[in-house]
């Protein structure tokens, strides 16, 4: 057999392999000897069979089997043995006029390579690290919504700029159907919550999505709004209220401090107020880290230039998946996760040129303090290493588990690597300032 690569670009090829008769003729004759005892010819008792009628009865459909034996197993070891790094797999190309009964039959696989490209981490920027800091404002409105929401539900008869208003979100058309209680300060605009102000149970208002709130994730929330849908969604909504309750407000003593904090945490307003910075702060680290992740992905892909096998992974997203798709459909697929692939193809350079490796030590460690942050937030804040354990040793007998905790450990690891060679500028800002940052508004 003769294998051989014929290249069409820097990340396209076709391999090409001859096939002659000596590399099958073998095993074909021994499948024709195997198939001898069991052909069935009318006019031949069963195993009578002459051998000129079995191979003329089953020859073809056993030839083209083991040929087809043949060539993946080839195919396979070539690309091993070549170093071959793909994108997709190898893809058949069709041939009508080929001809089985050739002396010589070749087959020709379309391949795409992942491309070759520089990859330069401390290139200059504009990327910033936020340190997103709890203001004043923003804790005693916390200290506020805590008061209320362990306070004492008033029913009320109409609705007042206070009230906790019950209802359901709904668009028939946009698939919204959601139950759920707000306040009349969850919305940006006052004058979205003043048409809710002396309306009474039983009553519809109906607003518009677009600018509902603050941070348009809310719809997620709210209006259970799928994540690919928020941003720039424009329709109207109405909002049948079912409830109407004001609260009066709970005291804030030792027992609301230990039912929120546990005995002994929280002993005066000062320390509320300093516990609620304190989580507040470490929950805004987290976002921050978030946006400076998106903020160096999008920097990397747009200044990191390399050509993909485009037309060659549109024909491969044809025939993976369930459902086949039509060049159409993988034209739409293809624009969908082309920034995806791209970063793939950047985050796995930055691991192999800064040797990042995950080790099982990495994976246990993050797993163990993902569990101790989760029991915590349930009250159970002194877990025994005992109990711990025993659920990592649980969510990491899970495949589906490991690879999602192994993809956030690598996201943390990159995250790392990125603050340091980036080296983005640091801006302290407020939450509010951090939301107009993120989202433009």
């Amino acid at each position: 057999m003769d294998i051989k690569r014929v290249a069409i670009d820097a990340v396209n090829e076709t391999i090409v392999m001859t096939v002659v008769h000596m590399d099958y003729k073998g095993q074909v004759a021994k499948r024709i000897n195997e198939k001898m005892p069991l052909a069935t010819v009318k006019g031949f008792r069963k195993g009578a069979v002459p051998k000129d009628l079995v191979e003329k009865q089953y020859g073809k459909a056993i030839k083209q089997e083991e040929v087809k034996k043949v060539v993946d197993l080839a195919l396979e070891r070539f690309v091993q043995s070549e170093r071959l790094n793909l994108l997709g797999t190898p893809l058949p190309k069709e041939n009508e006029n080929f001809n089985w009964d050739a002396e010589e039959l070749v087959f020709e696989y379309e391949i795409g390579l992942v491309p070759s490209f520089e990859l330069d981490l401390e290139a200059k920027n504009d990327i910033v690290k936020y340190i997103v800091t709890a203001d004043d404002k923003l804790i005693d409105g916390q200290v506020a919504r805590i008061q209320k929401q362990f306070g004492t539900p008033i029913p009320q008869d109409v609705v007042v700029a206070d009230s906790d208003i019950t209802g359901t979100f709904s668009n028939e058309a946009e698939g919204i159907n959601n139950s759920t209680t707000i306040a009349l300060t969850i919305f940006k605009d006052k004058a979205t919550a003043d048409k809710f102000i002396g309306k009474k149970v039983g009553d519809v208002v109906t607003v518009n999505t677009k600018g509902l709130f603050e941070d348009d994730h809310q719809l997620m929330d709210y209006l259970k709004v799928g994540h690919d849908n928020v941003h720039g969604l424009d329709v109207d909504v109405d909002f049948t209220i079912e409830a109407i309750n004001g609260a009066e407000l709970a005291e804030l003593n030792q027992e609301l401090f230990d039912k929120l904090f546990g005995a002994g945490n929280v002993a005066s307003l000062e320390d509320l107020k300093a516990k609620i910075k304190e989580d507040a702060e470490a929950q805004f680290a987290q976002q921050a880290d978030q946006k400076l992740l998106a903020d160096v992905q999008d920097f990397l892909i747009e200044n990191t230039k390399f050509d993909l096998p485009s037309e060659f992974l549109i024909k491969w997203l044809q025939t993976v998946g369930e459902k086949q798709l039509t060049p159409e459909e993988a034209i739409v697929e293809y624009a969908r996760s082309e920034r995806g692939l791209r970063f793939q193809l950047i985050e796995g350079k930055a691991m192999a040129t800064s040797n990042i490796q995950i080790t099982f030590e990495d994976l246990k460690s993050f797993t163990t303090n993902a569990i101790k942050q989760q029991m915590a937030q349930f009250g159970q804040t002194n877990p025994t290493d005992e109990e711990v354990q025993g659920i990592v040793a649980r969510v990491l007998s899970n495949q589906e588990e490991v690879k999602r905790l192994s993809d956030q450990v690598v996201a943390a690891k990159l995250l790392e690597l990125f603050k340091e060679k980036a080296n983005p500028a640091t801006k302290e800002v407020t939450y509010e300032e951090f939301i107009a940052a993120s989202y433009g508004e």
